[in-house]
């Protein structure tokens, strides 16, 4: 035997022992492949793929599954069908054919990639019937492309049946799918597909534009979500018919609420039916790195905390407005991004466009991570976050009240409410509407963030919470509209928040100004005895604050910013903070209110229940004011009460995520003191932190292991709380203590 048959040979049963230790095990592969990678094949790949430099790049980074370019918008197969456009410079080749054979003898999972949105001119002009249409007839595109429409035998028949030629050619794992939801909502389709099975199934011609209060508009609405959840259930059954019960297809979602709701993707329906989630959510936005962790522990919260939800993590650049496809992203920016989803329970997927790239600093990106997920990864799944605050969500309110201007109405506020909790250090858990029922018994305060729309049961589902003995904080518009965004003549839940709408021209739908020169008056005014300048006009001292007004008592007026409108409250309330009117700001001479007091509310406390028509979130989640960051937190920890299972003292800023496993509690505690708006170059270490965890009563711990420092220590327990010394974070800290 030559040396060349010896290693050939020894590779083929290296292959073979990996294949047969994967098929002894019992867990499909969608419940034990952690770690992922993907090169996203552009066309010149098909001469210059270096498969045997990738495989070992696989070894290097640990990857249990690839994803491989297969078919769609371009084809790397030479496909029998000849409208399936085969990649430029492929000829004959089977360049997917070669790659997912490489991975499969290497033990890999392999997920087919397909595009299935848009075609080249050729298929248009054979099958004009499958094309999305304008009013006017006209054909929509993408740049050169014709996109498809998702009512058209293109999803019903193409589709299926390219799915059905790769398992046959390849037979991988299941498929990914980048852009399965079709034309957006920005976007009507017209065509002949669209108007006959619309008027079919609601018995009603197409809208003829964009109004949120037209009936056939509001149709067409949960008509478009309804058909994404057909597609998803349609090729899941051709899937599993022609590769088995375990081949699935898993279209990619997004993690904005925001974006799933322009592309009609359901996020309750989807996610409750999905056996695993691929996330297409590569990078931080306005909210930062914090998103990610937010973002894993709200689909969880949907999804199940025993499933996976690997991430699409770019290790090419940006920067700016602009996208460097095919340089390194600084390699802080990229890794924080990362840990921050490990913190949230998404699972890690390296992702490079090309497989070649003169910029090779990329490649040494991912790896250690991909190593520390792989030493740590039976902390990071399967577990449960500690908390006793929800943080309540909702795409129905996204849609019907944030309607056209949903990032400002709805994301904002939420966005703002995470901030605060996070600074503060509070855990907290992500919360569907429809979920506050399931979850209640674990948690002790609700936050409602503007979730405007909101129907009958949803609302009693609150009532049921609040008369069980928790509290609730909402904000702005909630419940002031109906499920479908009409408004109501009163909030659905002023009878907890001891507030009353004065006249229904209050029911507004539209961001409350951006920065308006108006203030927010605490009560009782304490200046007369806080050391100053005096006028001779103060109110006399009369009483204590709120206990939501702490670390204010030397100010009776915080920065707000916005306008309100006048409202009835209840005898039984308390008003904290009223509103003074904006005034001129410029020239400084003429900055002085006019109106130096209203009765008009900015914060009412009724009973257990904080309602806040000064939409405070939403500034937070804008302007980041230190202000409204501590105003947000006093209201959670006066709602929570001695609830919060975590203290946490030392300087920085810090995202403390708190889970449980049977016996264990794990915190993983991100840095996140360095990471403004423009992309981090380096990590800046934080300490010493003075950590205080309650334990639940399952917990016991003999010792504390931190897993990046590699320290192991024993921890001081006293009264069911367990005490410990952070010297140093750089980046991230993984404790875990049983």
């Amino acid at each position: 035997m030559t040396r060349r048959n010896f290693v050939a040979t020894g590779t083929t049963m290296l292959a073979w022992s990996a294949r047969q230790a994967a098929a002894a095990d019992l867990t499909p592969w969608y419940r034990r492949t952690y770690r992922w990678g993907q090169t996203n094949i552009t066309e010149p790949d098909a001469v210059r793929y270096d498969i045997g430099w990738w495989r070992d790049y696989w070894k290097r980074t640990q990857v249990q599954g690839v994803i491989i370019n297969a078919g769609g918008i371009v084809a790397y197969y030479p496909s029998k069908y000849p409208l399936h456009h085969r990649a430029q410079f492929l000829g004959d080749r089977d360049l997917y054919g070669e790659l997912s054979t490489a991975a499969h003898n290497d033990g890999l999972v392999v997920l087919a990639r397909m595009d299935s949105n848009s075609t080249a001119e050729a298929f248009f002009r054979a099958h004009p019937d499958w094309f999305t249409r304008n009013a006017a007839g006209e054909p929509y595109r993408n740049a050169d492309r014709y996109v498809t429409c998702i009512n058209s035998g293109y999803y019903d028949e193409y589709i299926p049946d390219i799915l059905r030629e790769i398992i046959d050619r390849s037979h991988p794992e299941g498929f990914a799918d980048n852009s399965w939801a079709g034309l957006g909502r920005e976007n009507i389709c017209y065509c002949n597909n669209c108007a006959r099975k619309f008027r079919d199934q609601v018995g009603a011609g197409l809208p003829q534009r964009h109004d949120w209060s037209d009936t056939a508009y509001r149709k067409w609405i949960e008509w478009s979500y309804a058909r994404r959840l057909a597609v998803w259930d349609l090729n899941n059954r051709v899937t599993k018919s022609a590769g088995g019960p375990a081949c699935l297809w898993i279209g990619m979602n997004s993690g904005s609420i925001v974006a799933q709701s322009r592309s009609f993707r359901d996020c309750k329906g989807i996610w409750e039916r999905a056996e695993m989630l691929l996330m297409d959510h590569q990078s931080r936005g306005p909210a930062g790195f914090q998103e990610n962790a937010d973002t894993g522990k709200l689909i969880h919260g949907v999804l199940g905390w025993d499933k996976l939800m690997p991430e699409s993590m770019a290790m090419y650049g940006a920067g700016g407005r602009a996208t460097f496809r095919l340089t390194s992203k600084p390699a802080a920016e990229a890794r924080m991004w990362m840990i921050e989803g490990f913190a949230g329970g998404i699972q890690p997927w390296w992702h490079h466009i090309s497989a070649y790239h003169e910029d090779r600093r990329m490649y040494d990106t991912a790896e250690p991570l991909m190593r520390f997920y792989k030493d740590n990864e039976r902390y990071l799944m399967n577990r449960r976050p500690l908390a006793t605050v929800g943080l309540v969500w909702s795409q129905r309110s996204t849609d019907f009240y944030g309607q056209d201007n949903a990032a400002e109405l709805t994301d904002l506020p939420y966005r703002g409410f995470m901030q605060a909790l996070i600074r503060a250090r509070i855990p907290y858990l992500p919360l569907h509407v429809d979920n506050i029922a399931r979850e209640a018994p674990g948690l002790k305060a609700l936050i409602l963030p503007s979730v405007g729309a909101m129907s009958d049961s949803q609302c009693a589902a609150v009532r049921r919470f609040v008369q069980g003995g928790g509290s609730l904080i909402a904000t702005g518009p909630t419940s002031l509209f109906n499920e479908w965004g009409d408004a109501r003549p009163d909030f659905a839940l002023a009878d907890l928040f001891g507030a009353h709408l004065l006249t229904t021209a209050a029911a507004k739908r539209k961001p409350n100004g951006q920065t308006q020169h108006s203030y927010l008056r605490l009560s009782p005014e304490l200046r007369a005895g806080v050391a100053g300048p005096k006028a001779g006009d103060e109110p006399a001292l009369a009483g204590k604050r709120h206990p939501v007004l702490k670390g204010f008592e030397k100010t009776d007026l915080l920065p707000y910013g916005g306008e309100l409108e006048p409202l009835r409250v209840d005898a039984s309330a308390l008003v904290p903070l009223s509103f003074v009117p904006p005034f001129p700001a410029f020239p400084p001479e003429t900055a002085w209110m006019r109106q130096p007091k209203t009765d008009i509310p900015g914060l009412v406390i009724n009973k257990q229940v904080a309602f806040m028509p000064a939409d405070i979130d939403s500034r937070y989640g804008r302007d980041n004011l230190p202000d409204h960051g501590d105003l947000l937190a006093n209201l959670v920890r006066w709602a929570a009460g001695d609830t919060i299972p975590l203290e946490v003292l030392g300087h920085g800023l810090l995202d403390c995520n708190v889970y449980t496993q049977p016996g264990r509690v794990i915190m993983h505690i991100v840095n996140l003191s360095n990471t403004g708006r423009m992309p981090i170059e380096e990590y800046l270490p934080v300490g010493p932190l003075t950590i205080r965890l309650k334990l639940p009563k399952d917990v016991s711990p003999g010792h504390l292991r931190l897993a990046v420092s590699g320290i192991t220590i024993v921890p001081k327990v006293e009264n069911g709380w367990v005490a410990f010394q952070l010297h140093s974070v750089s980046d991230h800290e993984l404790a875990i203590l049983e």
